[in-house]
């Protein structure tokens, strides 16, 4: 058992950091009454830890090639706790929200680093069977993420989602300290800092931008000033990796139709199939009284469905174009968000969206399994790696940028449902207030009046905001069949990881 330790090490790294994208879902409305959070904050409790991902995990991978990967994990670990505990320990949102960054920063180290260790310390069958075993715990995280958020915020409160970080990454560092040896890339290059910078600062623009829409609107000084700097801060970008001689991202991939197929799949697959989530959450809880338990096991179907599709397809589509099970899969997704907005009405409960999420997940199931080695396949081998990073850092984006989108969506459509008799709800209707304004009207026709309003803002609100996603999944669906027209298989070699670069690492399963 003892040639499995480094296995054990890798995948207590990644459970952690992908169970922290979704754990903190079912506990914003817990966070938003103890920490008095408007909706904004609530957004980028959610989304500055993706950013995070995203901006950095090309970066960290090609530091750990020549740092060290051993190295890099565990100071990723070593930062992934020490945030963990600062978040548990915040006083206010200001707090959580820079916390939140440093964990992300601390994941995308882990992040980066997992597959190259697996590649190091497996060979033959052994490695196929941990990679299987990591693919696993990857579904898993995103399965169990809702369910332990809920178990741990309604039994000990919301900060104890970051506090149980801390043993579990104790645990991780003694095992990674006794059974992984580190490695490196000899012939790694150095660190793209320019590329490192005006990525994040355009995606972290970009991002405020779609924030700030749901305050101040699409025409505010504001929101234009921002998206301004965000085009700026890419377009410094694309100057910057196509002067540099060791670019975080080699932009000629791009030439490829497949491969900008692949990325615009990966953004908006996350964006499409899980951004909305956190609303959801807000909705069940706030205005329909469940509990964080009660929430998390509401989107559970979607992630289990994921996951036994994607065991399932791996098996019966093996071989099958990619258009058809990328396309197909996305397909799903929009057609499920639709399906959740067509079926919710004022009144409705939580039965209402399980036939969309049951359809999005077989999508993202469907979808998943092709999408990294559709990636690796349309360029040239060494630049594997690199392809499988940026899917990554697309997948973690489009995240980032689906909740700043489709929260200034679900603003817009309460404030819509709301009309003008709830002028002045809106905010706290968003930001998780609904069981207080409820609680304390008096009871009779007020109370009716108030709650059918709450009702009626929410049903627009998520409507809307399932409406939204389902034209991202079908927008995704419609550049997979128009790019991809040569129905190529998916490569035989389809889940298999090349150990050539640290950020090459595929996709993970389906994350919320």
């Amino acid at each position: 058992m003892r040639k499995w330790l480094p296995l054990t090490a890798v995948c207590l790294g990644a459970f952690m950091l992908l169970v922290d994208v979704t754990i903190v879902t079912v506990a914003l409305p817990d966070m938003s009454a103890d920490m008095d959070t408007g909706f904004a904050g609530l957004q980028w409790v959610m989304d500055v830890y993706a950013l995070a991902l995203a901006a950095l995990l090309l970066g960290a991978g090609s530091l750990a090639d020549r740092i060290g990967r051993r190295r890099v994990y565990l100071g990723g670990l070593g930062l992934f706790a020490a945030a963990s505990l600062a978040c548990g320990l915040a006083t206010g949102p200001a707090e959580l929200i820079a916390f939140r960054a440093l964990q992300g920063i601390g994941g995308a180290a882990m992040f980066a680093t997992t597959m190259a260790l697996l590649s190091g310390a497996y060979q033959g069958r052994d490695r196929g069977v941990a990679f299987g075993v990591w693919g696993a715990v990857n579904g898993a995280a995103a399965a169990a993420g809702p369910i332990v958020g809920g178990l741990l915020t309604e039994q000990f409160g919301w900060r104890w989602i970051f506090f149980i970080n801390l043993p579990l990454c104790a645990l991780a560092v003694w095992v990674t300290l006794k059974a992984v040896a580190e490695s490196r890339d000899p012939h790694a290059k150095g660190l793209d800092l320019p590329g490192m910078t005006t990525f994040t600062a355009g995606a972290a623009a970009v991002t405020y931008a779609m924030i700030r829409v749901g305050e101040n609107g699409w025409s505010s000084p504001a929101t234009l000033v921002l998206l301004a700097l965000g085009a700026a801060a890419f377009g410094a970008f694309v100057l910057v990796e196509l002067r540099s001689s060791r670019p975080m991202l080699d932009l000629s991939l791009f030439r490829s139709r497949t491969f900008v197929a692949v990325m615009a799949a990966g953004l908006l697959l996350s964006g499409a199939a899980f951004s909305y989530l956190m609303y959801v959450s807000l909705w069940l809880q706030s205005a329909e009284g469940m509990s964080p338990v009660g929430a998390g096991l509401v989107l559970v179907p979607l992630s289990a469905a994921a996951f036994l599709v994607s065991a399932v397809a791996g098996r019966l589509l093996h071989g099958a174009p990619a258009r058809l099970t990328i396309g197909g899969g996305l397909l799903l997704i929009g057609v499920g968000a639709l399906l959740q907005g067509w079926m919710l009405d004022a009144g409705d409960g939580w039965s209402a969206l399980v036939p969309g999420l049951l359809i999005t997940g077989a999508g993202v199931g469907t979808a998943t399994p092709a999408l990294a080695a559709t990636a690796m396949g349309a360029v040239a081998p060494a630049r594997a790696g690199m392809a499988g990073g940026a899917l990554n850092t697309a997948r973690q984006l489009g995240t980032a940028l689906g909740i700043a989108v489709l929260g200034a969506v679900f603003h817009a459509g309460l404030r819509s449902g709301l009309g003008e008799a709830g002028h002045g709800l809106s905010e706290p209707l968003a930001s998780g207030g609904a069981g207080q304004l409820l609680a304390a009207a008096p009871a009779g026709a007020a109370h009716e009046t108030l709650a059918g309003l709450v009702d009626a803002a929410f049903a627009s609100g998520l409507r809307e905001t399932f409406l939204a996603s389902g034209v991202m999944g079908l927008a995704g669906a419609l550049a997979v069949f128009l790019l991809i027209r040569r129905p190529a298989a998916v490569p035989p070699s389809a889940g298999t990881v090349p150990p050539a670069r640290t950020a090459g690492a595929p996709a993970p399963a389906p994350r919320q």
